[in-house]
């Protein structure tokens, strides 16, 4: 799923290659990459972590021997079947049922990298437009630095930026053509990676990449 879905965003978080976008049934090459233009900095991945400036007196080497601890005390597991579906206005792949396996990782990640977060400042909060979330959205971005996460959380794979309503059907349809052969295929969620931002606006890229402990492996720890 990974390989169709860097071909289809036109970029690799590992490589940071740049690849042309496929024409898929009534979009053309030039309008997938117009629709996925605002996905392709950030590269095909699940946000378990949002990003974040490292606190004071916090480095990096800490923290990715904090990353490669925290994947070695986790258990990989399988997503049984995912879906397309539209979050607000742009797409994302999702799992079709709720997992309480994705839940609790992502819960995990978000209590266990807080004390490496610096706090947000004023402009990163009024860019997250608080006037527009909900008393919980709110209240998770000033504890967490993030309103979507714990019981707000919705794990999602992004696929595009923001769609029109009048291109919604077209998109929609693409996706679901592109995404076919491997749309009904178990996923394994068995790695982790710690990407970085070069610079503000650049895009991201895989700075750490670990896999997660095999099921197997912890019976016979």
């Amino acid at each position: 799923m990974g390989r169709i879905a860097t071909q289809w965003l036109g970029r690799d978080v590992f490589t940071g290659t740049v690849s042309r976008n496929p024409a898929v049934g009534n979009l053309s090459s030039a309008d997938v990459a117009f629709h996925t233009a605002a996905a392709r900095r950030y590269g095909f991945h699940a946000t378990m972590k949002a990003p974040f400036r490292l606190a004071r007196g916090r480095g990096e080497s800490e923290l990715v021997q904090a990353f490669l601890d925290f994947c070695l005390d986790e258990t990989a597991f399988i997503v049984p079947h995912m879906k397309i579906a539209r979050i607000g206005r742009f797409f994302a792949l999702v799992p079709a049922r709720p997992s309480l396996e994705i839940d609790a990782l992502a819960c995990k990640a978000v209590l266990a990298f807080e004390r490496f977060r610096a706090p947000l400042s004023e402009a990163e909060l009024a860019r997250r437009q608080p006037g527009s979330l909900t008393i919980a959205q709110l209240r998770n971005l000033h504890r967490w630095g993030y309103p979507h996460v714990l019981d707000t959380f919705r794990f999602h794979m992004t696929l595009t930026g923001p769609v029109p309503d009048s291109d919604r059907a077209t998109v929609e349809h693409a996706l679901q053509e592109w995404f076919a052969p491997v749309i009904d295929l178990p996923m394994t969620l068995g790695s982790l990676a710690l990407m970085r931002e070069a610079e503000p606006g650049a895009p991201f890229r895989v700075h750490e990449h670990a896999p997660l402990q095999q099921l197997n492996e912890r019976m016979t720890a």
